[in-house]
């Protein structure tokens, strides 16, 4: 799902070329807890949950990818519960917001980050492209494909093993 406008649009879909990398590192993508029918034409997980669905009240497992609703509220939930749940393997997409509590858990948690280069073309559920976007994005990663996500990743920006990182 992703951004936040100052429309309130939280409708911001994942460009496919990024799906089709994490499905690369990932094999599959077995949970979307923050989506819609739109954004499964591109993201194509076994398992999603939509705003009415409300994927915060479910139990998350397996092969996440997690496109969070970016509303100040919302995001610390859904990476809380990423992290707090029996999540082994991931891949999010959030703003490059490194001075957030949400930011640093993910840094804590994960095992690799690729700050992209650039920022992002999300796009709308017509697969047309969204104006607006005013930040940089932040890939986390985590699992024991780290080579494959850096490959994979790697085209869109600077990636960093976090775990050569002392915390």
């Amino acid at each position: 799902m992703g951004q936040i406008t100052e429309s309130g649009n939280n409708e911001w879909y994942t460009p496919y070329i990024y799906a089709k990398s994490a499905e690369e590192v990932m094999g599959l993508i077995e949970l979307d807890p923050a989506s819609c029918v739109d954004a499964q034409r591109i993201i194509n997980a076994k398992k999603y949950y939509t705003k009415e669905d409300d994927g915060l009240k479910y139990h998350w497992s397996g092969k996440v990818w997690l496109n969070p609703p970016y509303s100040r509220g919302l995001m610390n939930k859904f990476i809380n519960k990423l992290i707090y749940d029996d999540v082994r393997e991931y891949i999010v997409l959030v703003n490059a917001s490194t001075d957030t509590e949400w930011a640093h858990k993910l840094f804590k948690n994960s095992d690799m980050v690729c700050f992209t280069k650039g920022r992002i073309g999300f796009i709308n559920k017509d697969g047309e492209k969204k104006k607006g976007n005013s930040r940089g994005q932040m890939f986390f990663y985590k699992g024991t494909n780290k080579n494959k996500f850096t490959k994979e990743f790697s085209c869109f920006g600077i990636v960093i093993d976090l775990w050569v990182l002392i915390f």
